[in-house]
């Protein structure tokens, strides 16, 4: 026999062995070492701001109806303010201030009606005590373009503001022979012209003179729908207030024959040629006029004056100048609108306490080109004229003439509007 090992025999294998590290540092991915220093960062940040929590806070969302203000909360920089500082998110849906009020409430934590009739008429709906806020004032204007505003002047309708060098950003306008250009009875442009051109058209007044273009259309102003806002609304209590001899509709002495409220519809019958020549358009008309379009559109629009300025500041912002063909006319008597921010439920409570007394977005409105109501102070003006000479922008001066508007008595408005817009009767809250 062979003494051979047989090839058949099991093989053994060692069991491995995990090699262990002796001394030395442990070694951290770069990755992680980059993320926690940012981690560091953002708690220490935190840590300063008085904001460790706010990651792990609830956010709070707060439904609102809301007219041509929305503006305001629409601005990314008040939303990171409102969110960051607050842990509220407002979701915002737009509505006209007179349709806010005359439309149900249901879901809604605020409303933000452009004036105060719209105001009054939710308040008056309210069975608890409500919160709310006026933050801040805004004059309504007229919105327009250089030519045109110079035939105005020329017509002897307009005045420009003094604006040291260069051309005025802001004109007066004189409503009561504005008003005269709106009723719609034509009349000859100059004796003896022989031009056979009206005095209520733009070329009537000399349009196609002062401009390189031609517009043979009627002189109007282009409003948004009296049923629904504010602002036409606030617009036709300028013209009521005009034709009534610069009186408050509603105000006069009722004795003669004719009751009051067959005054009020007299009235509201005189003036609705303004608004109905032009039409009535549902949409707030400040996107429209500051569009590239804007003069094709319309030569006037009714808007606020926080809107152009808004528009004004950011064209300096990026093209370092002012925008020098779009104007304002400020009507002469005034009107200034009072936007009320309006609580309809606890969360709605807590915006309103929000708006009152943070400071930075107060700033932030005078930024937005709001006339503040700063704490302690009756001055709407101050900070809001601060800031636009800081920024290079012409600062709009006071009219000579200080005499105001005031809308009549709610009933007295009503009446006019209903009468002028033929609106459809009010959206109650459904049971």
């Amino acid at each position: 026999m062979s003494d051979a090992v047989s090839d058949d025999r099991p093989t053994h294998f060692q069991e491995p062995r995990l090699a262990t590290r002796r001394g030395g540092r442990l070694r951290v991915p770069g990755h992680v070492l980059v993320a926690s220093a940012a981690a560091l960062a953002g708690l220490l940040a935190l840590t300063i701001t008085g904001n460790t929590l706010r990651p792990f806070d609830r956010i709070v969302t707060i439904e609102a109806k809301m007219a041509s203000k929305s503006d305001f909360f629409r601005d990314p920089e008040v939303q990171r303010l409102l969110l960051r500082e607050h842990g509220i998110r407002v979701d915002v849906h737009r509505l006209g201030s007179r349709g806010i009020a005359t439309h149900s409430f249901a879901g809604m934590d605020v409303v933000f009606p452009s004036g105060q009739p719209a105001a009054k008429l939710v308040l008056d709906q309210q069975k608890r005590s409500v919160r709310s806020s006026r933050p801040f004032v805004t004059p309504l204007v007229l919105g327009t373009f250089r030519d045109y505003a110079k035939t105005l002047e020329r017509a002897g309708v307009a005045v420009p503001q003094p604006a040291g060098n260069g051309e005025t950003l802001y004109y007066d306008l004189d409503m009561r022979k504005f008003q005269n250009l709106l009723d719609g009875v034509d009349g000859p442009r100059g004796a003896g012209d022989g031009s056979g051109r009206t005095a209520d058209t733009w070329n009537g007044i000399g349009f196609d003179d002062i401009s390189s273009h031609s517009n043979s259309g009627r002189v109007l102003v282009r409003t948004s729908d009296v049923c629904e806002s504010n602002a036409a609304g606030t617009y036709l209590s300028i013209l009521a207030f005009v034709a009534n001899g610069n009186r408050t509709p509603g105000t006069e002495n009722t004795s003669s024959a004719q009751s009051a409220g067959d005054r009020v519809t007299a009235l509201a019958e005189r003036i609705r040629p303004f608004i109905n020549l032009q039409g009535m358009w549902a949409d707030e008309q400040a996107d429209s006029y500051l569009s590239d379009l804007g003069e094709s559109i319309a030569p006037i629009s009714l808007i606020y004056e926080h809107q152009y300025l808004a528009h004004q500041i950011a064209y300096q912002d990026k093209h370092g100048e002012q925008d020098t063909e779009r104007v304002l006319l400020y009507p002469s008597p005034y009107a200034l609108t009072e936007p009320q921010l309006i609580s309809l439920t606890e969360k709605g409570d807590r915006l309103v306490e929000v708006m009152d007394n943070d400071d930075r977005l107060r700033e932030r409105a005078v930024e937005l080109g709001f006339r503040v109501r700063a704490k302690g102070e009756d001055d709407t003006r101050k900070q809001l004229d601060a800031y636009l000479s800081g920024h290079g922008i012409q600062v709009p001066a006071e009219n000579p003439d200080r005499t105001k508007v005031f809308e009549p008595d709610l009933d007295v408005l009503e009446q006019i509007i209903n009468h002028v817009g033929n609106c459809p009767p009010p959206e109650g809250d459904t049971p």
